[in-house]
């Protein structure tokens, strides 16, 4: 085990409480504003080919439709009603007011029907956004532009009866951060209670459950305040703020519990405060060390990935665990050492919950899988068996429904979008051609080309129509786009907002909207991109042309794709460097096998569940959801794979360090196990609650990122804190006897044998 410096700790424990007294007041103003510095939309910082698509169509293009909102307006009469018409007016002149808006684009400037809906009541304006707002555009425009059309709409005469509301990528990034941050208040807000009464149960002393608590806020506090003078340097995806928080307080809770719980037992055995506080350092506070470092080498595992959501999770994971790691070995012992015999106040409640932390149920358990093992292992695994089972078909995806929070401005505006058939409009796929220097895309050759990769894209039945310049006048055959364009300039004079968008002034770069059928979901809208990019490289007739897609579903696939090529990578890192540690900490080779082999058992049956509940939709009612989500977010299973893993190990840890205390002193593994089993079980058994109840509640939460990763969390930690913990690691812990502890420790001799048999 790692050693730490416990008596110096001790003995300034006074400057160790009020240095991080200090760090905290530093860092609370900071935390208290995080969600103001993160990021929704991340990024890849790897060049992909849908990033490379919107470099091209952010710097070819002298007026780039590459960043938009749709602004959805329903009324009391038909859209080409004079009150309507107002109200069209008035908001498209009060955009195009707006320094941040290039242009406004609606059914009164183009006359499309797929701009209303049948009934003629609601109808969408696109407004683009000028290059100069894109990295400011969910932070200060989309509010700034809402309170721009409400304030427009306020100031009409006969504008009642109309809804407004605005969607589009930089909306529903808006308003994703803002439920993030009110979520993750509700959430600790619900939580905390609940974790406090766990705590009065577990320690039966409201002084005693209180540090925990303490423990965890500021390790959230003092990491989120990090986290925001790191996001000053890169960015940093919104997803840290929930992760932070979940992760921060599960951990500094258990951490802080196991710290109390083993200091009350060393005073108990009639040691000083000082002297308690010491011992506990020496023995709990090296296994929360090494739990915590096996929890730090998931989240650092995630820091080298290449996309801003899982980079920041990794970096802001890392830090609160550090921090929970640091205040439970230095600033709780401290104050434990000053509370002393204090921390079991009232006493009243102590004799009053005394029945809870009797041991003979839990002696009972160890002594009957010491003397049926092999019925345990035998059980347990047929369990995590059918558990894992859904694994098997597990679809990576873009969830069809719920993937935008459905209560939102935004996500209402989408949902109507849908509803008119034009939501296709709003997230196309985005070709973009560019030909080499000096060649125009309005040649007899090149346009014939696209007119052909765009009738060849346009037959996929996903497909409801390719806009660009070979489709501007639909119909027409290659000779007569040819004659159409003989005098490009003329038309780009007749038409000019459309080829400001579409065609590059050189006319060597041009740009074809793919816009898919409704009813195609986003995981669809995913393989369309697939497919077009296959069409892409079977086309001929555009030979040393450069063609790229963008847009939503392609850089969605390009994530995915990516990840999923590393995520082998991620999981040999983890189960590697892992097991190397608890090779080292235990010098044993077994224990170490033993513990990843079973830690990827619960991790697999946690993903199994959650395919169940989420992908299948069996119960997922009970989180909110409208139905299956037919696929899972790639992020989500290689943030918890890499989250999880770590915290779930902590539990076995904190048995294994109990179980070798014990060996090391008596010699006798079985009955070092079943003491370790018992002396453990209820500290973990209340530890794993409270990892249950924080991850729980997140899985609650509005954003389905954060759901799926809440509900897998609290799933992994709940069958490593039962299923694992106390079936099958005890149960292989007494058929390997002293096994368990080699080389630290010889084979068994014959003699041995008979010895611990009697």
């Amino acid at each position: 085990m790692i050693a730490l410096p416990a008596r110096q700790i001790v003995r300034w424990r006074a400057w160790v409480i009020g240095a991080w007294a200090i760090l905290a007041l530093l860092f609370v103003p900071k935390a208290a504003h995080v969600q103001r510095v993160l990021a929704v939309r991340g990024m890849n910082f790897e060049r992909s080919e849908s990033a490379r698509a919107t470099q091209l169509i952010r710097d070819a293009f002298p007026n780039p439709i590459a960043d938009y909102v749709a602004i959805v307006v329903h009324g009391p009469v038909r859209y080409s009603n004079p009150r309507f018409v107002t109200v069209l007016d008035s908001i498209s002149a009060a955009l195009e007011r707006q320094t941040y808006i290039s242009q406004v684009v609606s059914v009164r400037s183009i006359g499309e029907s797929t701009f209303a809906t049948p009934d003629r009541r609601t109808t969408f304006l696109i407004a683009a956004l000028s290059p100069a707002s894109y990295s400011d555009v969910s932070r200060t425009v989309v509010p700034e532009l809402r309170e721009t059309v409400q304030s427009t709409l306020h100031k009409l005469p006969r504008a009642d009866g109309f809804d407004v509301k605005v969607t589009g990528n930089p909306a529903l990034d808006y308003d994703v951060r803002t439920i993030s941050a009110e979520d993750t208040r509700r959430g600790e807000e619900r939580a905390l209670p609940l974790t406090l009464l766990v705590l009065v149960l577990a320690f039966g002393a409201l002084v005693a459950a209180t540090l925990p608590i303490i423990v965890g806020i500021l390790a959230i506090t003092i990491a989120l305040g990090i986290v925001a003078v790191a996001a000053q340097f890169q960015s940093m995806s919104v997803f840290v703020l929930n992760i932070t928080t979940m992760v921060g307080l599960g951990v500094g809770i258990d951490y802080s519990l196991l710290i109390v719980t083993r200091f009350r037992e060393e005073l108990n055995r009639g040691l000083s405060p000082g002297d308690a506080a010491i011992r506990t350092i020496q023995t709990a506070g090296s296994a929360i060390v090494t739990s915590g470092l096996t929890v730090v080498v998931g989240f650092a595992a995630l820091i080298l990935t290449p996309l801003t959501e899982t980079r920041s999770v990794g970096l802001g994971g890392l830090i609160v665990v550090g921090v929970a790691v640091l205040l439970a070995t230095t600033f709780l012992p401290g104050l434990l050492a000053f509370l002393g015999r204090d921390i079991d106040r009232p006493k009243w409640l102590a004799r009053m919950l005394a029945w809870i932390h009797t041991p003979q149920g839990w002696e009972r358990w160890a002594r009957s899988l010491g003397h049926h093992p092999w019925r345990a292992i035998l059980g347990g695994g047929l369990v995590a068996a059918l558990l894992t089972f859904p694994l098997t078909q597990i679809k990576i995806g873009l969830p069809v429904r719920n993937w935008f929070p459905p209560e939102t401005e935004s996500g209402q505006a989408l949902e109507a979008l849908r509803e008119m058939g034009a939501s296709g409009v709003i997230q196309p796929l985005r070709m973009v051609v560019q030909l080499p220097a000096g060649e125009s895309v309005l040649s007899g050759r090149r346009l014939g080309g696209l007119k052909a990769l765009s009738d060849s894209v346009a037959k996929d039945p996903r497909v409801r129509e390719v806009r660009g310049v070979a489709t501007l006048r639909p119909g027409l055959s290659t000779l007569q786009l040819a004659m159409f364009y003989d005098d490009p300039d003329s038309v780009r004079d007749r038409y000019p907002e459309f080829f400001n968008a579409y065609l590059s002034r050189d006319q060597r770069t041009t740009l074809m909207d793919v816009i898919a059928v409704d009813s195609v979901s986003l995981t669809g809208m995913m393989d369309l991109a697939r497919q077009v990019r296959s069409t892409i490289a079977r086309s001929t007739r555009l030979r040393g042309a450069e063609i790229v897609v963008g847009g939503f579903a392609a850089s969605s696939l390009d994530l995915q794709e990516n990840l999923l090529s590393r995520f082998p990578g991620i999981v040999a890192m983890i189960l590697g460097v892992t097991a190397i540690m608890l090779l080292i900490a235990f010098r044993s080779v077994l224990v170490p096998l033993k513990a990843v082999v079973l830690n990827c058992v619960s991790v697999s049956a946690a993903f199994g569940i959650t395919v169940l509940v989420f992908q299948h939709g069996y119960g997922s009612s009970l989180f909110g959801l409208q139905g299956p989500t037919e696929a899972i977010f790639v992020v989500v299973p290689v943030l918890v794979f890499a989250t999880v893993f770590g915290l779930s190990m902590d539990y076995e840890v904190f048995l294994l360090t109990r179980v070798k205390e014990v060996f090391d002193k008596t010699g006798r593994n079985d009955h070092a196990t079943m003491e370790g089993l018992s002396a453990t079980a209820s500290t973990i058994t209340f530890a794993a609650l409270i990892m249950i109840i924080v991850f729980g509640n997140f899985a609650f939460t509005r954003v389905l990122a954060v759901q799926f990763i809440g509900f897998g969390l609290a799933m992994a930690v709940l069958l490593d804190a039962t299923l694992i913990r106390m079936v099958l690691v005890p149960a292989i812990m007494h058929i390997a006897g002293r096994w368990n502890w080699w080389p630290g420790v010889r084979a068994p001799r014959r003699d041995t044998d008979v010895e611990e048999a009697t």
